[in-house]
């Protein structure tokens, strides 16, 4: 199956489950075409657990299939419950290791708010090194490895703000919003995240699913957007309307998440508009704004029109 094709297959099972969203689909796709974690900051009952549920029946991992794990995180939790933990065991008078939910393909990180910063901190290594390190040993996840973690923006008792750190580790920031009208009567009839996510079968096989990701990385984008988005990122960390300013990771983030959402709408190079509507998932998760009335989503957006105004890529 081609690259482009196996977009199209995904996007079209998982428009059967997540009604209305198309835009929100092709850049949740593209964040892991490119190999990015995806934080998902919504309301309650629109459906983030249903997108990674989704994700991970719509990829076929063959006889094993691919392991997906939904961490549910609360205040009593533990780093080592995330991670895994080496258990002696008697008879054999040994330790052996048992490994924690984030060593799988597909981890779901639900209220990721709702733990501590010492559990948080235990997703730092796994999120950015695909490893994690127990006592002297290091264990990875199996390939394909990403987070879709999820937070609720409107409850502030019993949570705790994701750390700058924590925050940097995500490729996007993502929110579904509710749903149109046409969509609402469509999950009233069909009720997808129930008996849809039942009958749904795998759209692209495991081998298509990694074949996508290489071909996204091989996107080509032209040396005067490059030069934008080094601008973009550079005006984050002088610009009066912020106190803290985009890393370089966040400016690997963007090229690599702008050659994939290319890949996902059918072509082998970037254009100026996937900048535009890539700035803001980017980069607004990783600054800090020294007004908090201020509206971070539209300052980038500003900021990514003034660089990409008249480029050519001729």
């Amino acid at each position: 199956m081609k690259p482009e094709n196996a977009a199209a297959a995904l996007l079209e099972g998982a428009g059967r489950i997540i009604k209305g969203k198309r835009e929100f689909l092709e850049l949740l796709i593209a964040a892991i075409f490119a190999g990015g974690h995806v934080l998902i900051e919504d309301n309650p009952g629109l459906g983030k657990t249903t997108v990674a549920k989704t994700l991970a029946r719509l990829i076929d991992g063959g006889r094993k299939g691919l392991i997906f794990k939904r961490i549910q995180f609360t205040p009593d939790l533990l780093p080592y419950d995330i991670t895994g933990v080496d258990v002696f065991d008697p008879k054999a008078r040994s330790f052996r290791f048992i490994p924690g939910p984030v060593l799988a393909n597909i981890v779901l990180a639900d209220e990721i708010n709702r733990t501590t910063p010492k559990v948080q901190s235990a997703l730092l290594e796994v999120m950015a090194e695909r490893q994690v390190t127990i006592g002297q040993t290091t264990h990875h996840p199996p390939e394909p490895f990403f987070v879709i973690a999820t937070e609720n923006p409107i409850e502030s008792e019993g949570t705790f703000p994701l750390p700058a750190a924590q925050l940097d580790r995500f490729m996007m920031r993502l929110s579904m919003g509710y749903p149109d009208r046409e969509a609402e009567l469509a999950i009233l009839e069909e009720n997808p995240s129930e008996a849809g996510l039942a009958k749904l079968t795998p759209a692209i096989k495991l081998t298509d699913f990694m074949t996508a990701c290489k071909a996204a990385a091989a996107v080509f984008c032209h040396q005067a957007l490059k030069e934008a988005i080094a601008d973009i990122v550079r005006d984050t960390r002088i610009h009066k309307g912020f106190s803290l300013g985009a890393s370089p990771r966040a400016g690997l983030h963007l090229l690599e998440a702008a050659k994939a959402l290319a890949l996902v709408r059918g072509r082998n190079y970037v254009i100026d508009e996937d900048l535009a509507i890539l700035a803001a998932p980017v980069l607004a998760h990783r600054l800090k704004l020294r007004d908090p009335r201020s509206q971070g989503d539209k300052i980038i957006r500003e900021i990514c029109l003034a660089r990409i105004d008249g480029i050519k890529t001729d």
